[in-house]
């Protein structure tokens, strides 16, 4: 089936100018399916395929179960992020997309986590307005600086309707570099959105209860 953020993403680069023929080009589509996302009503498009070729990953498809089964198995906060296991391939010769590898690895996952008997979970698609929200998250990289590995702390401010993202490394996680992360964020996008969505970082919530009571971490002096 094809996604919303898919089928939003060519109904704005039609409206853009781009013709058809370059959309369908550039997202690996038949012209078909881009025709009728752009004729059909809103929310009527639904195209399911019946089987998913895999060309750029077909060879690396064990290579890549490996490096999946390795990165679940580590503590939660060691393990990769999927642009990171991307690159591990890209480092072994792969030659494909960053989304091909990240839908790929969320079908993989979901079939590990559900054991028999269980139900299916239904989502709902999300679908944002311009400028209404942006995500916050932290991550860790491990990077080599001058000859020396060292562990970095990468803020990443993405935009909820475009999915637009800024990405800063800082020594460390703190509120300073929050601040810092947001502020450069905001002037890289030339505007600041409604509201913001976080998960739970320690520099901003202390402490989660049950439901949506939380309990913030108050500003640090910067004096």
């Amino acid at each position: 089936m094809l996604v919303v953020e898919t089928v939003v993403r060519i109904r704005r680069e039609y409206a853009a100018g781009k013709p058809m023929k370059a959309i369908a080009r550039d997202l690996r589509l038949s012209r078909k399916v881009v025709r009728k996302a752009v004729r059909s009503p809103e929310g009527a498009f639904s195209y399911k395929r019946e089987v998913q070729p895999q060309p750029r990953i077909g060879p690396f498809k064990e290579r890549l179960d490996v490096l999946l089964a390795e990165n679940e198995a580590r503590p939660r906060r060691d393990r990769l992020r999927m642009t990171r296991v991307w690159d591990l391939l890209l480092r072994e010769g792969y030659d494909g997309s960053y989304d091909a590898v990240r839908r790929y690895a969320a079908r993989w996952l979901s079939e590990r986590r559900k054991g028999p008997g269980d139900v299916a979970v239904a989502f709902v698609p999300l679908v944002f307005r311009p400028g209404e929200a942006f995500q916050f998250d932290w991550s860790h990289e491990d990077v080599e600086i001058d000859g020396k590995p060292m562990r970095v702390k990468a803020a990443h401010v993405r935009l909820c309707a475009s999915r637009a993202v800024y990405v800063r490394v800082y020594p460390r996680e703190s509120q300073e570099m929050v601040f810092d992360a947001h502020a450069r964020a905001f002037a890289f996008f030339g505007g600041v959105p409604t509201r913001g969505i976080y998960d739970n970082m320690k520099t901003a919530v202390d402490t989660v209860f049950t439901g949506k009571e939380r309990v913030f971490t108050p500003p640090t002096s910067t004096r």
